[in-house]
């Protein structure tokens, strides 16, 4: 059978595979530690879920505008405003059935074939993905480790150029945990005014940030607003993966499209998940507040315990919740470690490879789970990685 060219270079996410193929262990019988999922392994916070329950009973559960309705971007446009310190304008939000259509839908406005398109390797997968379906050249920038894996700012200014139609930014990041300096996105910022490129910034993990630090958005930088997208949801702030409930963030005349792509592609959102996110940003954040603290507590531990590994080296994540040892002192590629800590220490992690070729040398850890499970994880890996 013949396909498009625009899905013939798709991959699965490296997770799905993982866990399917930690499930298949499961089912003949194995033990396997689950260090894979970026997902918070928290239950919906209760008054939000219960405001979903409500509206289906109230029977909200019919179509509504595709860009959402007005009471959710009212609410996205104060609450996303205050986090960042930027008057948004409800016009600008548009709600979407998860963060990915804000990576898709702003991608496909934008981006014509030709059109190089620059983002963080390693990085989330359907970076590459949605580049690729929309006709532009992928431009890959490798990250720095010692810099809370930023970008490479000489590799950067070395890739941009007037060809340069986006530029994609993820902080906090996965599968690092990085967060970008702000000298690093005013450094960016001036790059993208000089060469007219948009830039689309991911930031689903902009409130999962520890040590009394903060994510800062490019968008605050002076300028900056009126050339960013931002794309930002639910499901890790406030547990909400299956809702499937995002947002995007985006100038008027460019949010106008968006609601038209979500129009022919989605419709729309469902409206009872809408009415459970207006009670997540408007109810108590004592839940958000108490997650972070307990995530930051994982993150401590995983990292003393992946440093006391010998030849094994992690730098602290200062957000997400994700941690990437550095391996490559084993002489192993990275897909091969994964492979084998499943098969043979019965612990599913993800090699870096899994997003993007900047990835060799690294695994990716997940501390979104109970600290029994990290120490029984991280013993199982050190006690491998100790048969070396």
């Amino acid at each position: 059978m013949t396909f498009s060219p625009r899905v013939t270079h798709l991959a699965p996410e490296g997770a799905y595979a993982v866990l399917a193929r930690a499930q298949a262990l499961e089912a003949q019988g194995r033990q396997i530690v689950h260090l894979e999922i970026g997902q918070p392994d928290f239950p919906t916070p209760e008054n939000v879920s219960a405001a979903g329950i409500q509206a289906i009973v109230d029977g909200k559960t019919r179509y509504n505008p595709p860009a959402g309705i007005g009471l959710l971007r009212e609410a996205v446009a104060v609450a996303a405003g205050d986090q960042r310190g930027l008057e948004i304008d409800p016009s600008w939000v548009v709600i979407g059935p998860g963060s990915k259509p804000g990576l898709f839908f702003p991608t496909l406005a934008l981006v014509q074939p030709g059109d190089e398109v620059l983002y963080p390797d390693p990085g989330f997968p359907t970076y590459a993905a949605m580049i690729g379906v929309a006709g532009g050249t992928p431009v890959p920038i490798p990250l720095i480790e010692a810099n809370q894996f930023s970008f490479d700012l000489e590799a950067f200014d070395a890739k941009i150029s007037d060809r340069t139609r986006l530029i994609v930014l993820n902080s906090p990041a996965n599968p690092t945990g990085g967060v970008i300096p702000f000298e690093d996105l005013q450094h960016i910022a001036e790059k993208a005014h000089r060469h007219n490129a948009w830039v689309l910034s991911d930031e689903i993990y902009t409130r999962l940030v520890y040590d009394g630090g903060a994510a800062r958005s490019i968008a605050e930088v002076d300028g900056m607003l009126e050339r960013t997208i931002i794309a930002d949801g639910f499901s890790k702030t406030y547990s909400m993966t299956g809702w499937r409930l995002g947002f995007t963030i985006a100038p008027a005349a460019l949010a106008e499209r968006l609601e038209l792509l979500a129009t022919h592609a989605v419709g729309c959102t469902a409206t009872f998940t809408q009415f459970a996110g207006i009670e997540a940003l408007t109810g108590p954040q004592d839940f958000v507040l108490a997650m972070t603290a307990e995530y930051q507590r994982r993150r401590d531990r995983m990292l003393e315990l992946v440093n006391a590994i010998p030849g094994v080296r992690a730098e602290k994540p200062q957000g997400a919740f994700y941690l990437f040892p550095n391996i490559s002192s084993y002489g192993l590629s990275s897909k091969e470690v994964a492979a084998r800590l499943i098969d043979e220490a019965g612990v599913a992690v993800l090699a870096g490879t899994d997003f993007g070729n900047g990835g060799e040398g690294y695994i990716r850890l997940v501390y979104a789970t109970s600290m029994e499970q990290i120490e029984e994880g991280i013993g199982k890996i050190a006690d491998w990685f100790a048969r070396r």
